[in-house]
């Protein structure tokens, strides 16, 4: 059996996909800007010329600052049992309005409730010989 035909509860590699999505809300620029260009400047791996490129970056635009300082690494070292296999971030400006509902994270988890209670009720349903929605 290879690791490909390994069913859930067996032993073998497992590969899980974390997605984060955060939205933050610039407080301090300067406080910002100040502390990833710190962060390069310690950076004793980077090329001269990479620097001088990123440090233009992060003083034009907070996100790339932001994207300097975050690294998706730092979140899961201390969680034992896993290895970070493949990272990868980006940091853009967006418009956030709090009232909006494709701002409501938790419409969706509702909207998956409301499709999981129907899907339950279709199958019941499907089992008792009525077709589905009570129909």
């Amino acid at each position: 059996m290879s690791t490909t035909d390994i069913p859930i509860g067996e032993t073998g590699p497992r590969y899980v996909r974390l997605q984060v999505e955060l939205v933050l809300e610039i407080t301090g620029s300067e406080e910002l800007t100040d502390a990833a260009l710190d962060q390069l400047g310690g950076d004793e791996y980077m090329p001269a010329d990479e620097r001088q490129h990123a440090e233009s970056s992060v003083r034009q635009d907070e996100s790339e600052a932001l994207a300097y300082l975050v690294d998706p690494f730092d979140l899961v070292t201390s969680v034992p049992g896993i290895d970070m296999v493949q990272a990868s971030w980006s940091c853009a400006h967006t418009e956030y309005d709090p009232d909006s509902d494709e701002w409501d994270l938790y419409d969706d988890e509702a909207a998956d409730d409301e499709d999981d209670d129907e899907d339950s009720a279709d199958a019941e349903a499907d089992a008792e010989g009525k077709e589905p929605g009570g129909r």
